[in-house]
């Protein structure tokens, strides 16, 4: 559970000018609305994400900017939305114009060896903003590319594919459902194996809104402002399995708990360190916010499912709430009932009244408050399995925490570290000060679990 950090490594990167990647061919034109569920406040920001390559090799004298600039105007054929820009129409109502401008694309090269950025490839990247150029007025929502990707060439022949996604356009499955087929045109197939489907009618408000649930998520509290996103550091830390299952043993959890899983287990501990970090007034207000996905498969909270290949945004917020002596007094089997309450709470009526609620009520953002923690499963969704041909990714996922200004956000990424280790490997955000204090609360908790 040590704290992770990199040395910068010190590289030239030499960047040739963006350029605009465009459908291959000629694709339809028009307005697509966004769903009720795409259309809110704190979704239009670029969500960064990268992935790390070794050299194979089999693909010797294969370029690796040439070979995913060629899949990306391929698959913008299938995709081509992408390729569009963001407009505002009546009620600050948010579509896309399909008018193929493009995808900013950036070659770059580095002399730096991918060995270079340490033993265990994982957040924070060192030197990120070189390997993730957004040029200026690029990284705004309306009028500007939806997505920048940049390909670095290493001198070891390796490369690093790092991506910015609009959020409004898509959640994780969408964007590794992009990336995939990407991939695979990268491999030769003509088409993407899950061609896509955007149907973003079937989570817009009901022609009878009718806001059926309640919604702590998006319920402003007083007196409990955003974190300054000024002397911000960021820190990995990383979960085995065993340290999961010690934690159960050590809470020895009643019965109705035993069903919980290992992301419960784990964001309960998560939520309670991030709690005490930030030695908040113990009379106030916190919360924990369980990014919950609709689609169909394991986690399905949709009837009926939504079709396989929508890849728009089909995820809520459940929240759940404590003051906050009560949570760092409580055994962490208080904060794990109250969580898995919240989000056993969540079927598609949830998902209907989060619409309802987004046309009722205004285009609402999720609360951003200093108190309020959230967390995104994102370990099963495949980013390391994108394969162009030079295997799986070394590390593939999200680049940092947080999400556009809000600091509270931490992600689950699936990992194997240096030691062949396979567990969650977690991005954390906090001012240095209760960094510190996180590390040493999560470190108490190891230590009692030895």
């Amino acid at each position: 559970m040590a704290l992770h950090c990199l040395s910068d490594p010190v590289f030239t990167l030499r960047r040739r000018q963006p350029e605009l990647i465009s459908p291959a061919k000629p694709t339809p034109h028009g307005m697509k609305l966004l769903s009720d569920l795409d259309d809110q406040d704190g979704l239009p920001v670029q969500t960064p994400i990268v992935q790390l390559y070794r050299f194979q090799l089999s693909m010797a004298g294969k370029d690796p900017v040439k070979v995913i600039r060629d899949a990306l105007a391929q698959t913008l054929l299938f995709y081509y939305p992408f390729a569009g820009r963001l407009r505002e129409g009546e009620g600050r109502k948010l579509m896309v114009e399909c008018n193929e401008e493009g995808v900013m694309f950036i070659e770059a090269d580095a002399d730096v060896a991918l060995q270079q950025f340490g033993d265990d490839l994982q957040p924070p990247f060192p030197c990120f903003e070189g390997l993730l150029y957004s040029p200026l007025g690029s990284d705004g929502n309306l009028h500007c590319p939806l997505v920048l990707i940049q390909v670095t060439r290493l001198k070891c022949g390796g490369s690093i594919l790092a991506l910015c996604m609009n959020h409004s356009m898509s959640d994780g499955p969408g964007i590794v459902q992009f990336m995939k087929a990407m991939a695979e045109i990268a491999n030769g197939a003509i088409e993407p194996s899950i061609l896509p489907v955007w149907h973003g009618e079937l989570l817009n408000v009901r022609d009878l809104p009718n806001i059926t649930c309640t919604h702590h998520e998006y319920r402003e509290m007083v007196g409990n402002n955003p974190l300054s996103i000024i002397d911000m550091v960021h820190h990995s830390f990383f979960f085995r399995p065993t340290e999961v299952s010690s934690l159960r043993r050590f809470n020895i959890l009643p019965d109705h708990l035993s069903l919980s899983t290992s992301y419960d287990v784990v964001t309960t501990c998560l939520w309670c360190c991030h709690t005490k970090a930030l030695q908040l007034d113990p009379l106030k207000e916190v919360r924990v916010m369980l990014i919950t996905n609709a689609r169909s498969g394991r986690n399905n909270r949709f009837n009926p499912p939504l079709p396989e290949g929508y890849y728009g945004n089909a995820f809520v917020y459940p929240t759940a709430i404590s003051t906050i002596g009560k949570l760092c007094k409580s055994p962490l089997g208080f904060a794990l009932e109250v969580g898995m309450k919240a989000k056993d709470e969540v079927n598609d009526e949830y998902f209907h009244s989060v619409a309802d609620l987004m046309v009722v009520r205004g285009r609402r953002s999720f609360t951003t408050v200093r108190s309020s923690f959230m967390v995104s499963d994102l370990s099963r969704l495949g980013f390391k399995d994108v394969d162009f041909g030079w295997g799986k990714a070394v590390y593939g996922g999200v680049a940092m925490s947080g999400l556009g200004t809000f600091s509270g956000l931490g992600f689950y990424v699936g990992f194997r570290n240096s030691k062949g280790e396979e567990g969650r490997v977690i991005p954390m955000c906090l001012p240095l000060e209760c960094m510190d204090r996180f590390a040493k609360e999560l470190d108490l908790i190891h230590k009692g679990l030895e």
